[in-house]
């Protein structure tokens, strides 16, 4: 699985990557065969509460790019959010695909 991560207006830390890193890999728990998430953050209107937007685009094989976007106060909370939203997406997906 590839992790893209990309931050627009502004350098995401090494911590901040290292944990957007351990939070998606554990995608591969509720689905195993995604081939690339691509994690955007954005900080939306600085110096406003509820500023950090974090979308995530999961590719899997014989479906369409599932996404997600949430904004909350921290990117760490963006991105725990995100990362629960696609598992249930991700969860949906792999029952369509049982039930084929």
């Amino acid at each position: 699985m590839e992790i893209k991560i990309q931050s627009i207006n502004f350098d995401a830390t090494e911590k901040l990557q290292a944990f957007i890193d351990k939070k998606v890999a554990k995608l591969e728990k509720t689905f195993e065969d995604i081939q690339k998430v691509e994690v955007q953050l954005k900080v939306v209107k600085p110096a406003t509460a509820l500023n950090k937007e974090a979308s995530l685009t999961v590719s899997v094989p014989s479906a369409a790019p599932l996404f997600v976007k949430k904004t909350c106060d921290s990117f760490e909370e963006s991105v725990d959010q995100c990362v629960d939203s696609m598992k249930v997406q991700l969860t949906k997906l792999k029952e369509k695909m049982r039930g084929r």
